[in-house]
């Protein structure tokens, strides 16, 4: 599965790939029901080259839709535009935790006041040198050196979320050793990102631990405000 990964990538991620427990890796080359398919849950790693990693979002599981997940943390595929006439698009209206983030990064720059987050207030706020797709977000990501990585790879069914996580403890624990000289910070969303520094030696990293994006709070959270805000996510 990782042969068609990018040079620089490749021996990391088969190191850490054939960590995990032999009948994971078949399950994973054999099954056609996951998803992101095989051909695209590595997807973070082809985009981002290594070197220029400077943080690791961590995530929890791929969104629980096959036109939603996409291979990267956070970045929901089914969206396509960000803004409309009347505040946010639909689409981002209906993902929760997109919609809590981009909120989060309007405070951030100053669009909105912690007060008034309302669709009206988004509809005010002049968009000119804003992005407006979900890729141009995936691409800032990225500009900034965030690679968008879930403690999951692949979804299956809600209920097997869990057993998904466990599964790939391994890769990301080898992902994290082999980074160590590179120490990227780690950023954490939620419970289950929250316990890789738990259960991970991550003496070598700075991590950020935040609530997952999904509850409100998080648009008022000071670290990710100050975190994101420097990051310029949603400027061209």
């Amino acid at each position: 599965m990782t042969s068609t990964l990018p040079d620089d990538w490749r021996p990391t991620l088969e190191r850490a790939y054939g960590r995990l427990e032999s009948r994971y890796r078949r399950f994973l080359e054999e099954d056609k029901y996951y998803f992101p398919d095989r051909e695209n849950c590595f997807n973070a790693f082809r985009t981002l080259p290594k070197s220029e990693v400077k943080y690791i979002l961590f995530g929890q599981d791929p969104y629980p839709r096959a036109e939603s997940a996409g291979g990267y943390a956070f970045i929901d595929m089914k969206v396509k535009e960000i803004f409309s006439s009347t505040g946010l698009s639909k689409a981002v209206n209906r993902a929760t935790s997109l919609r809590n983030f981009i909120k989060m990064a309007l405070v951030a720059r100053g669009d909105l006041s912690p007060e008034d987050t309302s669709q009206s207030a988004i509809a005010a706020i002049d968009k000119t040198l804003l992005i407006n797709t979900i890729d141009a977000l995936r691409q800032n990501f990225e500009r900034e050196g965030v690679l968008l990585l879930n403690t999951a790879l692949i979804f299956t069914e809600k209920k097997a979320s869990a057993a998904h996580i466990k599964a790939w403890r391994p890769f990301v624990e080898s992902l994290l050793s082999q980074m160590q000289s590179q120490a990227p910070q780690l950023i954490l969303f939620g419970t289950h990102a929250k316990a890789i520094k738990r259960d991970f030696d991550l003496q070598h990293f700075k991590t950020i631990e935040l609530e997952h994006p999904y509850n409100h709070s998080f648009i008022h959270n000071e670290k990710a405000l100050k975190l994101f805000g420097e990051m310029k996510l949603l400027e061209k």
